[in-house]
């Protein structure tokens, strides 16, 4: 470890190891480190020995089946079909390492019933989430998105996305409230009812997102990596490794090494210490301590989440070996809303009679666990479950002085746009220039993997 790099990355998380894999195709030369024997870090996927150790300090009951069944994810999240992290995908070829399959379907709480979210105009036509007459004025509604030019005024009807906020666009057109619930829930996937005070130009483009993913496959707008999400991590890893970049797991850090000014020269692992020009990392690794008495993160909020182990289809999902199913904070009277992102064998995720529901959400009191009870009830009898409350982190400066840049926590969204948009800024302030991706030619990703 006496070798100088240009870039060294601690932890193997999803953010992490895109980059790391980026900049060593970049021309950097990259050490990427992590404490843990596995890759992944907080976006990794555990065989059942590792879930119930962690969780539980336990071994898995013997009924469950075998460990190599099993890669359970830790975070809850999909891949939208025509998202951000689909073009990384495409544009950096680590496709190749990857196969995916199609997330059934999407569906939806309201007045107490589970709904499936319209895929085709012939099921909005059909769905219960709407009268007649509020089915009319929502399909002007989404002709309007679906026609809006920018530079073309006559499609306007009135509205500057700019400067109008959402919900003055939901009053022009008449949409009822539980309406207003499945369009920035469902579809434009906003947490919260902040976003309708806002410029509606944020909503109209993630409304134009949900549709071009729906569109892409059909069925629903998500897509998800055979084996579990924590492929991804491992994918990019092997890009970076392609390009030059070095892997050490297991490797404890034991302190990030300043100069007398402050600014980053290396990290030491027990008498050994590398040096480099600069460091990404995770939060974790850069917590207060004697050696750090700085905070280098902040905390602006938790997420509580629970992975329940079923031996049934999430009911009332069509039978489905796959779902998401959004629970508006409206309907449970929260200001957050409840995810719940469910798997199969089918993605070879774990044994054929089990399936996995990840419930999530923002906490808002101090009885985390209780605020999920709402979507305990939706699952049906659960066979065992393991709860975590996740600290979100945030660094609390840019990196550009002291050279070192943090990644923030994966947030309570139930896909990776957020994931990107980090990924974006942290590789600007590093590099000093746009992340640009090419756009490649067609098919983006075989359908042969889905």
């Amino acid at each position: 470890m006496d070798e100088d790099y240009d870039v060294i990355v601690l932890g193997t998380g999803l953010t992490e190891c895109i980059l790391s894999g980026l900049l060593s195709v970049d021309g950097q030369k990259v050490l990427h480190i992590d404490r843990n024997d596995y890759y992944g870090g907080e976006s990794a996927s555990l065989n059942l020995t590792q879930l119930y150790k962690k969780f539980k300090d336990t071994a898995p009951p013997s009924e469950l089946g075998r460990d190599r069944d099993y890669a359970i994810d830790l975070i809850p999240k999909f891949i939208l079909a025509s998202g951000e992290l689909t073009k990384i995908l495409v544009h950096t070829d680590v496709t190749r390492y990857l196969e995916f399959k199609q997330i059934a379907g999407s569906f939806v709480l309201r007045d107490k019933t589970v709904s499936k979210v319209p895929s085709t105009e012939y099921e909005a036509v059909r769905s219960s989430l709407m009268g007649l007459f509020e089915k009319r004025r929502a399909r002007n509604f989404f002709l309007f998105i679906q026609n809006y030019r920018d530079d073309d005024p006559s499609t306007h009807s009135g509205i500057d996305l700019d400067s109008h906020p959402m919900q003055a666009v939901y009053n022009k057109f008449g949409l009822e409230a539980g309406t207003q619930d499945f369009i920035g829930h469902a579809m434009a996937l906003y947490l919260d009812d902040s976003y309708k005070q806002k410029p509606a130009r944020e909503t109209y483009e993630r409304i134009l997102l949900y549709t071009s993913s729906m569109a892409r496959y059909g069925k629903s707008p998500y897509i998800y990596p055979l084996y579990g999400l924590g492929e991804l991590p491992q994918a990019f890893a092997r890009l970076s490794a392609i390009y030059g970049g070095t892997y050490m797991l297991d490797k404890p850090i034991d302190e990030v090494v300043l100069d007398e000014n402050g600014k980053f020269t290396g990290v030491r692992s027990g008498d050994e210490t590398v040096r480099a020009k600069k460091v990404i990392g995770d939060p974790s690794y850069f917590m207060s301590s004697t050696e750090q008495p700085h905070p280098r993160v902040k905390e602006v909020g938790k997420v509580v989440r629970a992975i329940c182990l079923l031996k049934h289809p999430i009911p009332n999902t069509d039978n489905s070996d796959s779902a998401q199913l959004i629970i508006p904070q409206n309907q449970v009277g929260r200001k957050n809303d409840i995810y719940i992102a469910g798997v199969s064998s089918s993605h070879n995720v774990c044994a054929k009679d089990v399936y996995v529901a990840i419930v999530s959400t923002v906490v808002e009191t101090s009885a985390p666990e209780a605020e999920l009870l709402s979507a305990y009830k939706l699952l049906g009898p659960i066979h065992d479950k393991f709860v975590s409350v996740n600290p979100l982190y945030e660094p609390t400066g840019s990196g550009e002085e002291d050279n070192i840049f943090i990644s923030r926590s994966f947030d309570a969204t139930s896909h990776f746009e957020t994931v990107v948009d980090d990924v974006k800024d942290i590789w600007k302030r590093v590099t000093q220039k746009d992340l640009i991706l090419e756009k490649k030619t067609e098919p983006e990703i075989n359908e042969n993997q889905l």
